[in-house]
């Protein structure tokens, strides 16, 4: 038997570890070392953080303030983020309920970090907590350094830091965990934080900013003016929940916003021009009014692409068109028109290539002459 002793072994769910790990990387870091390297265990987006916070010429152990933003400016914030603010009232209330006992807070912001809104067991006798836990002031990392705030704006992903991963020592004693809100044009809007002070370490709080922010991209979506709303989900899975692309359409079926499942789903390029249903699904836009219409389940329709998706489509409230009323579309014939319609496509996109664009597709050469009555 080896009797030696073995190095101790460091995990995450050791506190003392986790914290040394935190204090090695700040001294390679901000002590003036090189860069901190996967052997600290720090997350590359924290030391990108810190290296802009020692750009801008902070020092981790200069005063820090939180300065508020004038009373101008500040009503003018507020004004313009009155939906976001209505988008988020509900789930940040109801995260209560999952951070109970926890203490941990939440703190909305805009886009650059200003704080609109805030919820839960806030200790204002603990300066800590007061001086971040007050709308209006600025959390943006220009100004305070690296937070869960600051980090999420710059990075746009959901981050959770600990303690020191904060750049200033002065905000050594959050733990905090943030998700990017983007709005219905695929821009962000703002940020969600949940923050601690003294508290122990909870990263699975990550899990829960990121759900409840698609909650509320969820909410700004279906906020939008618009006749037909589309729910999208791959088959196998079916509509219904905070996961599914909604797609909001006019009444002449152009898409005029989507959250962000649904642009990953359909393609669609963030700040580009909305396109027309038509340009999407492959399949007439009337098909899509007749499904809301006839109030039809979820059907399973074709892409462009190839791919295809479960679509469950829905007039804005809920009921039956008062349009005039046209014969319903049997939505097995247009299926098959649309199907050689899709194949067409690929053999143009392909210069007549029909070996590729069989390839393509994932169909058999064959197959594409008989569909398009080639010999």
């Amino acid at each position: 038997m080896n009797n030696s002793q073995r190095p101790p072994v460091t995990t995450p769910h050791n506190p003392s570890d986790r914290l040394a790990m935190i204090d090695n990387a700040r001294r390679a870091v901000l002590g003036g070392g090189g860069a901190a390297g996967s052997g600290l265990r720090i997350a590359p987006w924290i030391e990108r953080s810190w290296r802009r916070c020692l750009a801008q010429g902070f020092q981790p152990r200069q005063p820090l303030a939180f300065d508020p933003v004038p009373g101008p400016a500040m009503k003018r914030v507020m004004e313009a983020n009155q939906p976001l603010l209505r988008a988020a009232a509900p789930v940040i209330q109801s995260l209560a309920r999952a951070m109970a006992d926890t203490r941990y807070f939440a703190i909305l912001t805009d886009a650059q970090g200003v704080v609109i809104d805030v919820n839960g067991p806030i200790d204002h006798h603990d300066r800590r907590a007061s001086l971040i836990a007050r709308v209006g002031v600025d959390l943006s990392e220009h100004r305070v350094g690296t937070t869960a705030i600051g980090a999420t704006l710059a990075e746009l992903q959901p981050v959770w830091l600990h303690r020191g991963e904060h750049f200033f020592d002065a905000t050594s004693a959050y733990s905090c965990a943030g998700a990017p809100l983007f709005g219905p044009d695929g821009r962000c809007v703002g940020m969600l934080d949940l923050t601690g002070v003294d508290v122990p370490e909870r990263p699975a709080l990550k899990h829960l900013v990121s759900q409840s922010a698609l909650s509320i991209e969820n909410a700004l979506t279906l906020a939008l003016p618009y006749h037909l709303l589309l729910r999208l989900n791959w088959p196998g899975r079916t509509p219904g929940e905070d996961s599914d692309g909604l797609v909001c359409v006019d009444r002449d079926g152009v898409i005029v916003g989507t959250n962000r499942a649904a642009a990953d789903m359909l393609a669609l390029a963030s700040g580009a021009p909305w396109p027309h249903c038509s340009d999407v699904f492959a399949i007439p836009s009337d098909c899509l009014f007749d499904a809301a219409r006839a109030q039809r389940g979820t059907v399973e329709l074709p892409l462009w692409s190839g791919l295809r998706l479960q679509v469950l489509a829905r007039f804005n409230d809920g009921r039956a068109s008062t349009a005039p009323q046209r014969p319903i579309a049997n939505m097995g014939a247009p299926l098959r028109e649309v199907e050689t319609a899709l194949i067409r496509r690929a053999v143009e996109e392909a210069r007549g290539n029909v070996m590729q664009a069989a390839r393509v597709l994932g169909i058999s050469r064959a197959t594409v002459y008989r569909k398009i009555g080639r010999k």
